[in-house]
Formats: structure tokens, C-alpha cells, sequence
């Protein structure tokens, strides 16, 4: 009793503190034995002489357990069977969970007992580490997993970081052993003023000299092979073999030096990044005449170390004096870089040269460095770099030699320098995806559930760290099916919890976190901010109005981003950011920026799309009636554009942001913005065919505005819908919006918003071949332009009166009302209008079968269409101008200018491309139908 209370309340325990400790233990005893009465003497938790004693076996008591596997893991051992003895050690220590005691404060956690268990861990560690030695590297690779992590909880344990040293050494990985011994013996000189002792020295020793070797008593020294290695037993008054000619401070260079393997271990099964494999091979010849250097870069997680060891591997045998690999540390949570110099002073050791021949100073260790290496055939993995700065010292002279560094940022002084060569490394391919999903799940559990693998590729955003998390956790649950999978990451999405595993180095939010912790504050905060964009990538002006900043303020803050791989420029001017390093911006911008800052924030960012896109589409097309925007905040900057082209680009690049941007106004409650942008991108989406798309943005538009109580906002929205509805076939849906809109624009007053809907009522009659309603609906569009003072409107309707004649087969009426049109939209000044009046004259003058005439009005339509850069009229002009080619029986002209709308049609992504391959078609089957389309125009 007295241990209890004094673990929990310390020197200062409450009177109560027994009565407190009885009440705890009865509910212990209840729960441990569940319908124990009260007061009955319990058979799990009893009171023997003032203590308390927990009755357990080790079939329910993991201590015990782990106990009972240490003491038959020694016994092994003392019959000279390694093997079994290492294999119940990690039996033993698969148990642990952690530290004893977590949970509870500090002070009370260095209690005895605890610490006692604590120890009972740590000596079991060091015991497989040494135990694994004489076992194999099979076997040592599985206890490394644990040694690491717990030699970094015991940072001054001489024996266990002596065991780690050498475990790491005898699976290949000595420049990181020697890196551990370095880190080790400078943290105990800083720390405690001593030297390592003498186990640590000699594990450090057997690394330098390569002298591990397998048998019963573990790694001993081998035979010194002086005539093999360095000659360590001259003297410093002995003879030089060669001279540092470079300037190594006068120490010699040996003659023989020893062939360093220091490459990691490759992946038992390498799975896709063919063409970046193609691409690194194409960089690099065997023959070479100068160095080599090749810079991988990438975002966190991307697999650039992966790859380049793969390459590294595949190549080595080329380089018949050795391989040297370095892990630099550029961008390790602790902040603990690894300095050029203690790298050289890693590959002076590893090429075999003894401490008392190592010069001082960092230029005279590089010089001798270099001077090891002329003449040599040696590959250099220089492994996570920060910067230039980090590796240029390392780079040898020597030709036929290659130097790999992978980093997460862009180092455009070794590319500008150095002539290096850069290699990015992107997310995984569909195929590749999939093809690593079968290697770690296995080909039949992924052929199972096509559509669940699909769903999870996605989630992961093609990156295979997240694949390789994922992954892990389905392989190590086998009942559960991919779909269950799929679902909990759909449930997460946006955040990077189902990304997130025990080891850092393994899990998604720390790797981000390495790049983000060095960035500039500025940056930081951009990085942030960036989190709020709903898109998959934004332009310069919108990361801008988003910082509420100048441009070319934030475009060098840009630049960082882009060379931590943060961000990536998709095209000049464009950054996007990958789905999973943007859920992590948004987590530390719940956590780091006050609320009314990011508010402000992302309503100048929905100001910036709302006017930018009304400017667009006022430059597109002038006589359109339209609603113009309220005035935008400050810091805003709005994108303005010189012709045509300029703004049907913009909208092509930034469609998607302005989908995603209608959402996320409606999710966050601006709900004015909300049905603005939708209505300001109405012709748009109209024009280029995503109609699916405009209804379900006008849908949400819909709703924002009767959350609002806004007549107008609903009218404009039911409006598109209707529009929307009716391109796509939904006759009754189509009616029913239009309607609505019809009744409130009659109630706001707005004549022009009724003549629109008039118009869109007689489009999708004309759909349905009834005529003499389209007919009817364009009469009343027309009165009601006259009543709002619209010339430019009536014009627009004379043209589609026309167009409904030539539907119904009236062509002479039709030129008469299209001649009428192309007078009106001259009188206004609409080239647009004047363009698709010339496109109707010509359609009816190929019906009437003048196709001279026809051909003479198209050329007129597709010159103005070609100034306006209106690329989907181009290219419906250019397929009516390859229709009356083919009626005339001029084949080659008619395939030509199909083929000219076609490329234009598949560029924009636009329905109509197939109905252009069926005419294409139909020109090699002459028995096929080929009738001039008649579809409406709008």
C-alpha cells in the first residue's frame, strides 16, 4: 500500500489517500472479475500482509511472457544455438509496448519497479543484438529494427550503441555505423567529458578494417590483411607510397585502398519507375570521360532514395573500385545535419585511411579525398542533401566516377554549376500503383476488389509512402477486405491520420514536417495559406490575393516552396501541391493562424476567381447580359487579360479551381460568392460541354442561395440548371427549373433574365423538334429585350429564329432572318454574334444546296472565330465546312477540315469529338449515313 500511494501523491499523500486506493482496487477487482459481490475476497487482486498481489500467468500477462521467452532464450544461448536464441529474443521484445508506465507523471515513472522492467527491456536488446552477430545478417536486419530505436532512447549506453555500430556494419551499412560512433563520441565528450570506452572503440575498430566475420562468439577480427588494405603499421617517418600532389597537406596517398560496398540494401522486389530508370541510364556511360553527377529530387515520400538505390545496385558492378554512401541528414527532424566534414571523414575511413594519416582541416581532407579517387573507378551515393553548399566539397574530380545525391529540394547550383543532371521523381502511375499493391498484398487479394484498389490509390494520391502505410496496415490485417480499407480513408479525407504509423521515418505528417520546419518564416506562413485552396493547382495572382500580397512579392516566397518540393510548378506561372501535403497545410493552419487571418484569407481568394472570371468572361463575350460582381476586398489581385485567348485560357487552366472554389464557398458558409461564380461561369461550361459539371455546380449554387433568402441568386441558378438539364436529356428536371426561373425574374423585375430563359425554353424545343413553341418562346424573348433596352439580345435571337427555319427545313426564310441577325449584331458591335450569324447563313445556304455560298459564309464565321480565339465555335464552323465539302464529293478537303475540328474538340475535352470520328469513319464506309448535323444552336 505505502508504494501506491507514494507513486501517486509523492511526499505529500491526502489523509484520504488509503480509502482512495481501496476504492480503486475494489473496482479492479470488479472488473478483473466481473459479478464479484461486494466484499467477497476477490481470486485475481489480493491483500497479503499490507500488499496487494495481482495472481496472473504469462498466458495473460505479457511481462511474464516476455520473462519466460528471455530465460529459454538463454538457455539456448548456453547450448551454442544462436539462431533459436535470437529468434526468442525477438519473440520477447515483438511484446513491448513502449516505456513502463507511460502514462503517468514523470517523477512517478522513476520508480524502482518501473525502471527495474525498463531495464529487463534494455538488456534484452543488447543480448539479441550481440546474439544476432553469431546468428547471421538475416537476422541481424530483424534486430536492427528494434536496436535503433531503442539505442535512440539510450543515447550514452556504450554497449548498446556498440552493438548498433556493429549490426549496422555487418548488414552493409558501415558510413552509417561510423556516423553513429561519431554522434556518439562527440555526445559523450559534450555531455559527460569522456572518451568512448574501450567496446565502443573497438566495435568502431572492426568497421574500419572490415574485419567482421560470422562464428560462435559473435563479429571478431579477422586476419589482418595488410597487404589487402592500408598499410596501418607504418610509421609516420615511414617512406610515402604517394603524394596528395592536390594539396592533401602532404599526407601520402596509399596505393591500394580497400573497395568500399556500401550501397543499402536494394528492395527484394523493385516495382515500377521504368521510365525514370530509362531516363537515369540514358545519363550515365559506362565509358565515360568526366564525373557524373545526377541529382533525384522530389517531394517527401515520393521514393527518391528507393529509386536511386535500385539504380544504384543495378550499376555497381561497373564501378570495380567501390561504392561510397553517405546519409547527409539535410532535412532531419532533430535538426541534426550531417556537415561535409564529417562526411569526408566518413569516406576517408571507409577507403581504409587511418586516423594519424587523416589531415586537418576541411580543404586539406577534401583534397586527399579527391586524390584517393583519381584514377578510381568509384560510384558516390550522396543520400538526402540539403543544398549545393552540402555536397560540392564531396564531388571527386575523377572521371569515371558517379555521384548520386537525392534531395527533397531543387539544387539548381549543381544543374547550373556543376552541369549535373536532374531527375524528378513523380507519384507512382496507375500501373505502378497497382503493381506495388500486389507485391505487398498479393496478386490475388488485389484482383479481388478492382474497384476498392482503384479508391485507395486515389486516397494516397499515387504516393508510395502513403501506398507503403496503407499497404502495411491491410497485410497485417488479412480479414479485412480492401473495400473496409478504402472506406476508412474515404472517411479521412483530408487529413493524414491514415497515414500516420510509430515510426517517423515512416509516416507521412513527419516526413512533411522535415521539409516544412526549414522553411522561412514568410514561406511558412504561404505554405499555410496554401492549405485553404480548394484546386488541385492555382496561378501566381491567386497565391497572391490568398497572401493578400503583391505578386511579385510572393513569387520569390513561391519559388522556396518549389524548391522544397513543397509545391511544384505545373506551368509557368501555376503551382500545384500534392492532395496530401495540402491536407497537411490545412492542419497546421487550424493550429498556427488566428481565425479571422484565415478567414480574411480565403474570402480574398473567392474575390479574386469571382472577378477574375467576370472579367474573362465580359472580354468573351460584351453583349451578354450578366450580373457584375460587388466590389472586392483588399489585397486582391485580379487577373486581367489582353484578348480573347488570354481569358479562354485562364478559364480552361483554372476550371477545375473554379468548380472546386463553388464548393468550397458553399461548404464555408459564403454563400453569396457561392452562386455569383457559378453564374459567371455559366456560359462557360455551357460552351465547352461539361454539363454534368454545370449541374451540379449550379445545383450547389442553388442551395446557397435559398440559404441566403437571395430571389435572384435562385433565379439565375434554377436558370443554368434548367439549361444544364435539358443538354443533357432531363426533359421534366430542364422544364421545371425553367419555370421557376421564369416566375422570379418576373417577380424581381427583370425582363432580360425572362428573355434568357425564353431562349433556353425554345433551344430545348428545338431539341425535341417542336418548332412552332421555339418559335413562340423567341417572339417573347424579343418583346422583352425591347422592354429592357437589349439590341444585342434581339440580334442574338434573330439568329436563332433563323437557325429554328432551317431545322425546319424553311432555308430561304432562314437566310432572310440570319441576314436580319448578321445586320443587327454589325449595328451593335458583337463580333460573336456577327460570327455565329455567319455560321447560320452558311448552314443554310449547304441546306438549299448553294455550297459555294456556304462555303463563302463559314470562311467569314471561322476568321472571326479565329480573332476571338473562340476554339469550340472554330471547330464546330470547321466541321459545317468539311459537311458541305463532302456534299460536293470533295472527300480529301472534307477529312481535312474534320480532322482540324476534331484536334480542336479532343483539346477541350468537348462531347461532340465523337460524332467528328463517326464522320471520319463514314468516309470509308460508303454505305453509312452521313447527314449534316442539325442540332440548334445557342
Amino acid at each position: 500500500m505505502h508504494d501506491i500511494v507514494d507513486v501517486l501523491w509523492g511526499q505529500d499523500p491526502p489523509a484520504s489517500a488509503s480509502n482512495v486506493v481501496q476504492r480503486h482496487v475494489g473496482n479492479l477487482r470488479r472488473l478483473l472479475e466481473p459479478g464479484l459481490p461486494a466484499r467477497a475476497a476477490s481470486r485475481r487482486l489480493v491483500l497479503q500482509a499490507g500488499a496487494y498481489r495481482l495472481k496472473v500467468n504469462a498466458e495473460n500477462f505479457d511481462l511474464l511472457r516476455f520473462r519466460e521467452l528471455c530465460r529459454e532464450a538463454d538457455r539456448m544461448s548456453r547450448r551454442g544455438d544462436a539462431v533459436q536464441a535470437t529468434e526468442l529474443l525477438l519473440q520477447a521484445l515483438a511484446l513491448w509496448r513502449g516505456p513502463t508506465a507511460s502514462g503517468i507523471a514523470p517523477a512517478s515513472r522513476a520508480h524502482p519497479v518501473f525502471t527495474a522492467v525498463d531495464n529487463e527491456h534494455l538488456t534484452a536488446v543488447k543480448e539479441a543484438a550481440r546474439l544476432s552477430l553469431e546468428a547471421g545478417p538475416d537476422l541481424v536486419a530483424r534486430v536492427l529494427v528494434v536496436l535503433q530505436h531503442t539505442a535512440a532512447q539510450y543515447p550514452l549506453d556504450e554497449t548498446l550503441q556498440a552493438g548498433l555500430v556493429l549490426c549496422l556494419a555487418a548488414v552493409g551499412r558501415q558510413a552509417q555505423a561510423l556516423q553513429i560512433y561519431r554522434s556518439v563520441r562527440n555526445r559523450l565528450a559534450e555531455e559527460l567529458g569522456v572518451d568512448p570506452g574501450a567496446e565502443l572503440q573497438a566495435a568502431q575498430q572492426c568497421v574500419l578494417e572490415q574485419t567482421i566475420a560470422w562464428g560462435r562468439r559473435g563479429p571478431r577480427r579477422a586476419t589482418r590483411a595488410a597487404e589487402a588494405t592500408v598499410d596501418v603499421e607504418g610509421t609516420e617517418d615511414a617512406e610515402p607510397r604517394g603524394s596528395a600532389a592536390d594539396g592533401a597537406g602532404g599526407q601520402s596517398v596509399p596505393d591500394t585502398l580497400v573497395h568500399p560496398a556500401q550501397l543499402p540494401a536494394d528492395l527484394p522486389v523493385f516495382t515500377g519507375r521504368q521510365a525514370e530508370l530509362e531516363q537515369l541510364s540514358a545519363l550515365w556511360a559506362p565509358s565515360g570521360e568526366r564525373v557524373t553527377v545526377v541529382v533525384i529530387g522530389g517531394m517527401a515520400g515520393v521514393g527518391k532514395t528507393t529509386l536511386a538505390v535500385h539504380w544504384a545496385h543495378r550499376i555497381a558492378q561497373h564501378f570495380t573500385d567501390g561504392q561510397l554512401y553517405v546519409n547527409l541528414r539535410g532535412f532531419h527532424p532533430s535538426g541534426s545535419r550531417m556537415s561535409t566534414a564529417e562526411a569526408i571523414r566518413s569516406f576517408l575511413d571507409a577507403l581504409g585511411v587511418p586516423a594519424h594519416r587523416v589531415p586537418a582541416g576541411l580543404e586539406a581532407q577534401a583534397a586527399l579525398y579527391r586524390s584517393l579517387l583519381a584514377g578510381r573507378r568509384v560510384l558516390i551515393f550522396l543520400d538526402n542533401a540539403h543544398d549545393t553548399e552540402h555536397v560540392l566539397p564531396l564531388l571527386p574530380a575523377a572521371a569515371g566516377c558517379l555521384v548520386i545525391v537525392t534531395s527533397r529540394n531543387r539544387l539548381y547550383g549543381l544543374v547550373v554549376g556543376e552541369g549535373a543532371h536532374a531527375v524528378t521523381v513523380d507519384v507512382m502511375k496507375e500501373a505502378e500503383a497497382q503493381a506495388f499493391l500486389r507485391h505487398r498484398l498479393g496478386a490475388d487479394r488485389v484482383a479481388r476488389e478492382p474497384a476498392a484498389v482503384a479508391e485507395i490509390i486515389s486516397a494516397c494520391g499515387h504516393l508510395p509512402l502513403a501506398l507503403a502505410v496503407v499497404s502495411a496496415r491491410a497485410a497485417m490485417n488479412p480479414a479485412f477486405t480492401l473495400a473496409s480499407v478504402a472506406a476508412e480513408l474515404r472517411e479521412g479525407r483530408g487529413s493524414l491520420d491514415a497515414f500516420t504509423v510509430e515510426v517517423p521515418v515512416a509516416d507521412a505528417r513527419s516526413a512533411f514536417s522535415w521539409s516544412y520546419q526549414l522553411l522561412s518564416a514568410e514561406a511558412a506562413r504561404l505554405f499555410r495559406l496554401l492549405g485553404l485552396h480548394p484546386g488541385p493547382d492555382c496561378a501566381l495572382k491567386a497565391v497572391a490575393s490568398l497572401a493578400g500580397q503583391q505578386p511579385g512579392r510572393v513569387r520569390p516566397v513561391l519559388t522556396e516552396l518549389v524548391r522544397a518540393h513543397l509545391l511544384f510548378e505545373s506551368a509557368p506561372g501555376r503551382y500545384g501541391c500534392h492532395e496530401l501535403l495540402r491536407a497537411y497545410a490545412a492542419e497546421l493552419l487550424r493550429g498556427c493562424d488566428a481565425t479571422d487571418d484565415t478567414g480574411s484569407a480565403g474570402r480574398r481568394l473567392l474575390d479574386h476567381y469571382l472577378h477574375s472570371a467576370y472579367a474573362a468572361e465580359v472580354l468573351l463575350a460584351p453583349s451578354l447580359d450578366r450580373l457584375a460582381p460587388p466590389p472586392h476586398r483588399a489585397g486582391v489581385t485580379v487577373s486581367c487579360f489582353a484578348d480573347h485567348a488570354e481569358a479562354e485560357s485562364w478559364l480552361d487552366a483554372n476550371r477545375s479551381a473554379l468548380l472546386a472554389t463553388i464548393e468550397y464557398s458553399a461548404r464555408h458558409g459564403h454563400s453569396d460568392h457561392t452562386w455569383r461564380l457559378a453564374a459567371t461561369v455559366e456560359r462557360y461550361l455551357d460552351r465547352s460541354g461539361r454539363w454534368q459539371e454545370q449541374a451540379v455546380a449550379q445545383t450547389t449554387a442553388l442551395a446557397a442561395a435559398q440559404l441566403l433568402g437571395d430571389v435572384n441568386g435562385q433565379a439565375h441558378a434554377h436558370r443554368a440548371l434548367g439549361f444544364a438539364h435539358g443538354r443533357l436529356g432531363h426533359w421534366d428536371e430542364a422544364e421545371k427549373h425553367l419555370s421557376h426561373a421564369l416566375k422570379l425574374f418576373s417577380e424581381t423585375g427583370d425582363p432580360a433574365g425572362q428573355a434568357r430563359v425564353h431562349r433556353y425554353f425554345a433551344f430545348l424545343a428545338n431539341l425535341r423538334q417542336w418548332y412552332e413553341e421555339a418559335l413562340d418562346r423567341y417572339r417573347q424573348a424579343v418583346d422583352l429585350y425591347a422592354i429592357a433596352g437589349c439590341p444585342a439580345g434581339a440580334a442574338s435571337v434573330a439568329n436563332e429564329v433563323g437557325w429554328t427555319y432551317i431545322l425546319k427545313g424553311e432555308h430561304r426564310r432562314a437566310v432572310e432572318e440570319c441576314g436580319r441577325a448578321l445586320a443587327a449584331h454589325r449595328a451593335v458591335g458583337d463580333r460573336n454574334g456577327e460570327a455565329a450569324a455567319w455560321d447560320s447563313l452558311g448552314y443554310a445556304h449547304h441546306h438549299m444546296g448553294a455550297h459555294y455560298e456556304a462555303l463563302i459564309c463559314y470562311g467569314q464565321a471561322l476568321d472571326l472565330y479565329r480573332a476571338l480565339h473562340d476554339r469550340y465555335l472554330e471547330a464546330d464552323t470547321l466541321v459545317h465546312i468539311g459537311d458541305t465539302h463532302k456534299a460536293t464529293g470533295r472527300e480529301a478537303q472534307a477529312a481535312s477540315a474534320w480532322r482540324q475540328g476534331l484536334g480542336i474538340l479532343d483539346e477541350i475535352g468537348h462531347p461532340d469529338a465523337e460524332s467528328v470520328r463517326k464522320k471520319l469513319r463514314q468516309l470509308h464506309d460508303p454505305g453509312t449515313s452521313s447527314s449534316h448535323d442539325t442540332a440548334p444552336h445557342a
